[in-house]
C-alpha cells in the first residue's frame, strides 16, 4: 500500500510506542488522528510534530473503557480526516493483578479485557466499512509476547492479549480479502517508569540481544505491515530481541 495520503488512527498515540507509531506513519505521507484518554497536552504535541512535517493530524479524546465511546472514536476520526484506511490499535492497561487476591477481582479482570481486546475488537469491527473502500485497509493490533508465556502476577493482562491475538487471527479471516489484519508483539519496547535498573538488567539478562528495544523499531515494523506487507494478513510478529526463544 502506498501509503502518501492515506488516513490512520493509533489508540493511545499521545505517548511511548503510539507516539513513535503516528510520527512515523506521518512520514510515510499519512494523515494522522492521535486517540488519547487523559494525555492531551501530549497528543497536541504529536499532532504539531505531524503537521510540521506536512500532513494533516487531528486529535481525539476517548475512554476505552467506556464501550458507547468506541464506535464515536473512529465516527470522529473517519469525519476529522475523510475517510480511514489503516487503524492501529495500540492503546492498553498494564496493571498488576492485586495481590494477595483470595476473592478474585473480577473489576480488575473486566477492565483489562474491555480495554486490551474488547475495545479493539469493536473498533475494528466499525472501521471496516470505511476500511473496505478503495483498495482496501489495514488493522494492526499490539501485543505482547506475554501472550504466549504469561507472567506471574500479570494475568488478567497476558490474558486480554492472548484474546487480542485470537481477534487478530479471527478478524484476519473475516475481513479478507479487502483488510489485512496482523498483530505485533513486543518483548522490552519501553520500560515503565517504575521499573529500577536493577529490574531492568535483570530483565535485558533474559534478551539474546542483550538490550531493550525501542518504539522506533516497533513503529518500523508497524510501517512495514502498512506499506510493504500486502501479502501479509492473520501473523501474530514477535519483536522482542529472541527474548519470546528463551524458557
Amino acid at each position: 500500500m502506498n501509503l502518501t495520503g492515506k488516513k490512520a488512527i493509533v489508540t493511545g498515540g499521545a505517548k511511548r510506542v503510539g507516539k513513535a507509531i503516528a510520527l512515523e506513519l506521518a512520514s510515510a505521507g499519512c494523515d494522522v488522528a492521535i486517540h488519547y484518554h487523559s494525555s492531551k497536552k501530549e497528543a497536541l504535541e504529536v499532532a504539531e510534530g505531524i503537521m510540521r512535517a506536512g500532513q494533516r493530524a487531528t486529535v481525539i479524546c476517548g475512554d476505552l473503557d467506556n464501550e458507547k465511546q468506541w464506535s464515536q472514536i473512529i465516527d470522529d476520526a473517519v469525519t476529522d480526516l475523510g475517510g480511514l484506511d489503516i487503524l492501529v490499535n495500540n492503546a492498553s492497561v498494564f496493571t498488576k493483578d492485586p495481590d494477595p487476591d483470595p476473592d478474585f477481582d473480577l473489576s480488575h479482570w473486566e477492565k483489562a479485557l474491555r480495554i486490551n481486546a474488547l475495545a479493539p475488537a469493536a473498533m475494528s469491527h466499525h472501521a471496516r466499512p470505511h476500511l473496505e473502500k478503495g483498495e482496501g485497509g489495514v488493522i494492526v493490533n499490539l501485543s505482547d509476547i506475554s501472550a504466549a508465556k504469561p507472567w506471574r502476577g500479570y494475568l488478567a493482562y497476558c490474558a486480554s492479549k492472548a484474546s487480542l491475538n485470537s481477534i487478530t487471527t479471527g478478524c484476519a479471516k473475516a475481513f479478507a480479502p479487502m483488510i489485512r489484519v496482523n498483530a505485533i508483539a513486543p518483548g522490552i519496547a519501553i520500560f515503565p517508569d517504575d521499573y529500577g535498573d536493577p529490574l531492568r538488567k535483570k530483565l535485558i539478562a533474559r534478551v539474546p540481544i542483550a538490550r531493550e528495544g525501542t518504539s522506533r523499531e516497533v513503529a518500523k515494523l508497524t510501517r512495514f505491515l502498512c506499506e510493504e506487507g500486502d501479502y501479509i494478513t492473520g501473523q501474530i510478529i514477535p519483536i522482542d530481541g529472541g527474548r519470546s526463544l528463551v524458557s
